[in-house]
């Protein structure tokens, strides 16, 4: 039977390719999706298409009874969790820090950070032999940004993903002895619609210059790291922040 993976924010861009990516490698996906309900669907019929099990699944991860309802949706409609990618993240319009709102910064640290331990404790109530589960594997998607700061566009995203960097660690030293692996990736500047919803759709040809390699970075090459980090061949892998920046 085929191990069950939910990844979160997968209708669009690192989780849509880490979706296909790993349903490739034998895991059946749930799909999670706040609103596009149709870019859901259409990443679960290409799984489906290529001979792969998903299911789409609906919930904003920034509240607790839609992810409650989201795991027991997995658990009925295809069975015991053993991988959790938390990759639903919001960004913002550019900002300095002394004009952000309390909105924007409780709708920012709500989705990326409570979001997250929202869906990693459901994981690992699931995954934990102290839970009676039979172990698994968690990927965070941090950033970049964790390191960089992002001053003067989004220091309250970087600052977001800073704690993602510190929940990392600190959940894959707790729960390493009971079966459970937790990694993060750092994704860097990454080709992907998540830009233009922060209003700067040219950001990646923009910055390329200041990328060691001269160039942005893809979905399907961030894809390629977790899909790693979630499969027996990392066994040995925990508490690690990977970079996937390009060398930025």
């Amino acid at each position: 039977m085929d191990k069950v993976l939910l990844i979160t924010g997968a209708s669009r861009g690192i989780g849509a390719a880490t979706a296909r990516l790993a349903a490739r490698q034998g895991w059946s996906v749930a799909v999670n999706y706040a609103t596009n309900a149709q870019a859901a669907e259409d990443v679960v019929r290409g799984i489906r298409e290529a001979g792969g099990t998903a299911l789409a699944v609906q919930a904003d991860v920034g509240d607790e009874a839609q992810v409650l309802a989201m795991f027991q949706t997995i658990d009925t409609e295809l069975g015991r969790l053993a991988g959790l990618v938390n990759n639903a993240g919001v960004v913002d319009v550019p900002a300095r820090v002394d004009s952000m709102g309390l909105a924007r910064l409780q709708r920012m640290f709500n989705i990326n950070v409570i979001g997250s331990f929202l869906c990693a404790r459901e994981a690992v109530l699931r995954m934990s032999t102290r839970h009676g589960g039979g172990g698994g594997a968690i990927v965070n998607v941090s950033s970049a940004a964790a390191r960089l700061g992002a001053a003067g566009q989004y220091v309250d995203y970087a600052a977001a993903k800073g704690a993602i960097d510190t929940m990392t660690v600190g959940l894959a030293r707790e729960v390493a002895a009971e079966g459970v692996r937790v990694n993060a990736v750092r994704p860097g500047l990454i080709e992907t619609d998540i830009h233009a919803s922060g209003g700067l759709p040219d950001r990646v040809r923009d910055l390329s210059p200041q990328v060691p390699m001269q160039r942005g970075g893809t979905a399907n090459e961030v894809a390629q790291a977790i899909v790693w980090l979630l499969s027996d061949e990392a066994s040995y892998t925990i508490a690690t922040l990977m970079d996937i920046s390009g060398g930025r």
